[in-house]
């Protein structure tokens, strides 16, 4: 299984999303999530409306310095799609996937030769375009719905999915976690975890600092 850092490697709520949080992520060798927005021609990295003065995407792909670490791009935004998959190729960025996007934006991605997670949830329990799709971003909002064998079902109808970790909304992780670890595809690269505690979660799986 993969981890992945939820806006970065960060100690403090502020430092979400900042440079140095992507310094730090990649540096110890964790691809991160991100939120993409677009102001004044620009794609830029944040998650609420942006002001101007975030880092640009595009500085997110310099800092990656051609390690070619996971990136989940959350767009926030329609109409990013070729702006994204310039960036993308201008860096040679290939290890990265869009999801939580509109559904008609879904469709102008997918079709523009994006890599495309769809949803799935306990609020939408059947992804939209599972078919054509790369893979699934698995999320879990209201309680832990799936067990590991729920999860190896998943994994096996998606061929790729990125699980939302507990701590991302503020539950305790164990029962998920263990579930992860149990299940037969943690020891699948095919298996993701975005989680705020990266470290922790090495340690826990992988019993390394």
């Amino acid at each position: 299984m993969i981890i992945l850092s939820h806006r970065g490697l960060w100690h403090s709520l502020p430092e979400r999303n900042k440079r140095e949080s992507f310094v730090e992520s990649f540096n110890a060798g964790f691809g991160t999530e991100t939120d993409l927005r677009d102001i004044c021609g620009k794609i830029v990295i944040s998650h609420d409306m942006p002001n101007g003065d975030e880092i640009t995407f595009e500085e997110v792909l310099q800092i990656m310095d051609g390690r070619n670490l996971p990136l989940a791009l959350n767009i926030k935004a329609d109409g990013q799609a070729t702006v994204i998959l310039e960036l993308l190729k201008k860096y040679n960025h290939t290890n990265y996937f869009t999801f939580d996007m509109s559904v008609p934006d879904m469709i102008v991605q997918i079709e523009n030769g994006l890599d495309v997670f769809t949803g799935q949830s306990d609020v939408i329990p059947q992804p939209i375009l599972l078919n054509k799709c790369r893979g699934v971003w698995l999320d879990a909002f209201n309680s832990d719905w799936y067990d590991s064998e729920r999860l190896d079902e998943i994994v096996n109808a998606a061929g790729r999915v990125c699980i939302v970790s507990a701590d991302l909304h503020k539950r305790d992780t164990e029962y998920q976690w263990e579930q992860i670890k149990k299940s037969q595809s943690f020891n699948n690269d095919n298996l993701m975890l975005c989680t705020d505690k990266p470290l922790a979660a090495k340690e826990y799986f992988y019993g390394e600092n």
